[in-house]
């Protein structure tokens, strides 16, 4: 099985990791050493970030 693409850039990840409180173990351990729910935690806060962002695009149109 081969590797994933990323959908988030590494810029985002890196702020999501440093808003959430975890970018110490990334930077220590890599994306591999974060636990599952961090990951899950990075997802919920990437969707709530878009979904503000396209409300705020459509309320412009």
């Amino acid at each position: 099985m081969g590797r994933r693409r990323s959908v988030m850039s590494e810029q985002l990840k890196y702020e999501l990791a440093k808003d959430l409180g975890f970018i110490n173990k990334v930077e220590q351990e890599g994306w591999g050493g974060i636990s599952t729910k961090d990951a899950g935690n990075m997802v919920k806060r990437a969707i709530q970030l878009a979904e503000q962002a396209a409300a705020r695009n459509h309320g412009q149109q």
